[in-house]
């Protein structure tokens, strides 16, 4: 069993549709080994995976590494290594991440430039449950990874973070409100976390406007200079 570091928190039939599109994604990566496997939903809403067959190790495996585990209950975390939580809050002094436990991570931590915690999650268009990569200590910090990842962000193109709607229903909605022709992709973050990326003639925040109607959903931008 593999418990994925992303979280399934919607409700009734979105949560069918949710992981009937993970069942396929998961099917597609471990399609060629000789692995049987079920998806379910942990009671905090994390993600699992059990996995059988002759190839289940080498299955666990990729899903760690596509998707990040979250470790055991019982299992401490280690000074110096590096985890995948999901961003479960945030204050003018920190995130708070969710590794099936709190893990604080001071605004001076975060490696992303001035401005307290809260102005950093809007800069760079973060949204709630987006799985993050940090490494943990006293205190824990971003790792070097995310915070080029974020930086990535800022200097590309434009972008528009969605939670809450898989991949399929963000695409839907860009293309009903006519925008089909203003992205580059929809990039996937989690299994309902997604980064609209915009073409450079595309003005986020009208983007966001657009189609904020259409999604029940947090959605933020990343506006380049």
């Amino acid at each position: 069993m593999v418990v994925l570091a992303t979280k399934c928190y919607v409700t009734g039939d979105a949560r069918d549709r949710a992981l009937d599109g993970l069942r396929s994604i998961v099917d597609n990566e471990l399609g060629d080994l000789d692995v049987d496997f079920e998806v379910g939903v942990r009671h905090d809403d994390f993600v699992i995976v059990t996995v059988e067959g002759d190839d289940a190790a080498v299955a666990r495996n990729l899903l760690r590494e596509r998707w990040g585990e979250l470790p055991a209950a019982d299992e401490d975390l280690v000074p110096g290594e590096a985890y995948v939580g999901t961003l479960e809050s945030w204050d003018d002094e920190g995130f708070t991440l969710d590794v099936g436990r709190e893990v604080r991570i001071p605004s001076e931590e975060l490696g992303l430039g001035p401005g307290s915690a809260t102005q950093v999650k809007e800069r760079f268009g973060l949204v709630q449950h987006l799985p993050m990569r940090f490494v943990y200590g006293e205190p824990s910090r971003l790792a070097d990874t995310e915070r080029d990842r974020l930086y990535d962000w800022s200097r590309g193109a434009g972008r528009v973070t969605v939670n809450s709607s898989t991949r399929a229903e963000v695409r839907a909605t860009v293309n009903r409100a006519g925008h089909a022709e203003d992205i580059v992709t929809v990039e996937r973050l989690g299994l309902l976390e997604h980064s609209i990326v915009c073409k450079d003639s595309t003005d986020p925040p009208g983007l966001l406007a657009s189609i904020g109607r259409h999604l029940p959903a947090e959605l933020s931008c990343v506006v380049t200079d």
